[in-house]
């Protein structure tokens, strides 16, 4: 069946990078544009970073510039690298196939930052 399992979150200072992964498993990568959301303590979950079956990126404006989405087919694996993190980026990121199926929400990663 399909699975998303979400890694790399942790606490960092504000200014910090950290590298999220998302392995998939139980249906074809390659085929699926997908996206990262996050949700931030109180608020509803956004989406941040998209990218297409051909690897057209697209972002939030709030993450635009220090955020970067990128995919590994072969490794069945979408990637999150956040950069020069800000204390608004704290929250629990959750990588779904764009649009975000309802059915395949799994535990996500929680990302404190913090000084």
């Amino acid at each position: 069946q399909v699975q998303l399992v979400e890694s790399g979150g942790g606490v960092v200072q504000p200014g910090g990078s950290l590298r999220l992964s998302c392995a998939t498993s139980g249906f074809a990568l390659r085929f699926y544009a997908m996206g990262w959301y996050r949700q931030a303590p109180g608020k509803e979950r956004e989406l941040v970073a998209s990218i297409t079956v051909g690897g057209i990126t697209n972002h939030a404006d709030s993450v635009k510039g220090r955020f970067t989405i990128s995919r590994d087919n072969a490794k069945n694996t979408v990637y999150l690298q956040m950069n020069s993190l800000k204390p608004d980026d704290t929250g629990v990121y959750y990588c779904n196939f764009y649009g975000g199926r309802p059915d395949y929400w799994g535990q996500g990663t929680q990302v404190t930052v913090s000084s």
